[in-house]
């Protein structure tokens, strides 16, 4: 019993105790603690935890008090890195290519069955007639972009003489009577059999740009682009008898697109400013000249910035083409209402369908578009300019020049900024003639980002086996049943 009451005793007193040391503050605490050695970490740990101590919390903004606020400029600047090093990633140039690509057909599909309704109910055909030869030919261009994308760069530089040689033999039988074609007044297509035509001029642009790259890579290795003589033949002749082929059907928009393809080839090249100058003063003059000597195409420079059709309606088409972009406003009629497409704008799927596009999707749709052709050249010149192939160079070039070039000339004459040359806006336009070209000129660009020694490192840590074989958990194998 003594030894039960005096325990009793000890937890009594050592109850008592808790309250009185509990009342101690913290200063006391500390003046009650001898002068001597450091405590150890964990014993100044818990003392600071025994006396009540704790660190000080920040506010609840997640910024301690005193700090600097975070500027906004930091933010940009820190937004601006971020996009910086997205677009210096190996595969950025491969997927704007083919995403851009991609939606600009898809939606270009849209607008040609949105447009041509109307077109087709007039000539007594079904409402998705044009849309179905226009699906029909991106099948078709889509698996020539996939067979472009996947053949190697050699194979590309063999195709060059033997399509050049075939461009020119089909652009010659468009000029024999009886087997070319009249389509708009213009000479120059061939007929294929039942509601399918074949215009020749539009592979003479990829033509132009394959003969020609492989043309002038050969002679840089040689290094012989140091002398003017061999930078311009036969390149120039070359281009020029394809001009005058052309030129003899009375396609002047076609022919501006092939101007602009030879002075980007020799620009790429490095041709001299005076030499440059030359020759771009000889196709001006010329084409001046046919301008002059033609009435219609007098007609159609009249017409740029008109505001009224005009006498006679000269100005008709480029009018309405305003009419139907201003109203649009900001966000559309909506898609398929258009109020020109009902007989009042000539062409509406083919040279006018950006302007259909503004008065059915509105501002919005029409800058989309834009941004999405500026996506693209973006990605053409990045690949022309990091790669040290000259035939990869000069081909990208030549081929970001070729889309550029044509949806200036387009979307100019829409706005009334250059006079209408009928060219078809690329990949967005109905025709399965400049669809099939372009098409696999975009594949010819897809090659070329995937040659990238840095992208095909990128590629091969993208496919499935290696991506499963390095990404995927080591999980051990439970017994049956087991959770």
């Amino acid at each position: 019993m003594p030894a039960e009451e005096s325990s009793a005793r000890s937890r009594g007193r050592s109850r008592a105790t808790v309250p009185a040391r509990r009342a101690l503050t913290p200063g006391l605490l500390a003046l009650s603690v001898p002068a001597g050695p450091p405590l150890p970490a964990g014993l100044a740990l818990r003392g600071r935890l025994a006396t009540g101590s704790t660190r000080p919390t920040p506010p609840r903004g997640g910024r301690a008090a005193g700090s600097p606020r975070p500027s906004r400029a930091s933010g940009v600047r820190r937004l601006y890195e971020q996009a910086r090093r997205a677009w210096d990633r190996p595969l950025t140039a491969y997927y704007l290519i083919l995403g851009s690509s991609l939606l600009i057909t898809v939606l270009g599909l849209v607008m040609v069955y949105s447009a041509s309704m109307i077109k087709a109910l007039d000539i007594d055909k079904p409402a998705a007639y044009f849309f179905r030869k226009q699906f029909l030919a991106a099948a078709i261009g889509a698996g020539l972009m996939l067979i472009a994308a996947k053949m190697p760069v050699k194979l590309h530089r063999a195709l060059a003489y033997p399509l050049l040689m075939i461009t020119v033999f089909l652009m010659v039988l468009v000029q024999v009577p009886g087997i070319g074609m009249s389509v708009g007044g213009n000479q120059n297509w061939l007929y294929l059999g039942g509601p399918f035509q074949l215009q020749p001029s539009e592979f003479g642009k990829l033509a132009l740009i394959l003969w020609g790259a492989d043309l002038l890579a050969r002679k840089q290795d040689k290094r012989l682009l140091t002398q003017w003589k061999h930078m311009l033949v036969p390149l120039v002749p070359v281009a020029f008898m394809l001009l005058g082929l052309i030129m003899l059907g009375g396609d002047m928009g076609t022919a501006m697109i092939l101007t602009a393809i030879l002075f980007g080839l020799l620009w790429l090249a490095g041709a001299p400013t005076r030499l440059f100058v030359g020759v771009l003063a000889v196709a001006g003059a010329i084409i001046l000249l046919l301008i002059k000597t033609s009435p219609n195409r007098m007609a159609r420079l009249d017409c740029m910035g008109a505001s009224e059709p005009g006498p006679g309606g000269s100005c008709w088409q480029a009018v309405h083409g305003i009419y139907a972009l201003a109203s649009g406003g900001w966000f559309g009629s909506g898609l398929g209402a258009s109020v020109e497409k009902w007989g009042q704008l000539p062409e509406p799927h083919t040279d006018f369908i950006f302007a259909i596009t503004g008065e059915e999707l509105g501002l919005a749709g029409t800058l989309s578009v834009l941004a999405l052709f500026a996506a693209l050249g973006y990605a053409g010149i990045r690949v022309a300019g990091r790669t040290e192939d000259p035939f990869v160079r000069y081909a990208a070039g030549g081929v970001t020049t070729w889309i550029t070039a044509q949806a200036v000339i387009n979307i100019g004459a829409v706005l009334g900024l250059l006079p209408i040359a009928g060219v078809p806006l690329p990949l967005f336009s109905y025709g399965g003639s400049a669809l099939l070209p372009t098409m696999f000129a975009v594949g010819l660009m897809i090659a070329f980002a995937r040659e990238d020694p840095a992208a095909k490192a990128a590629l091969a840590m993208r496919r499935p086996g290696v991506r499963w074989k390095t990404m995927r958990r080591r999980v051990k194998k439970r017994p049956s049943g087991e959770r």
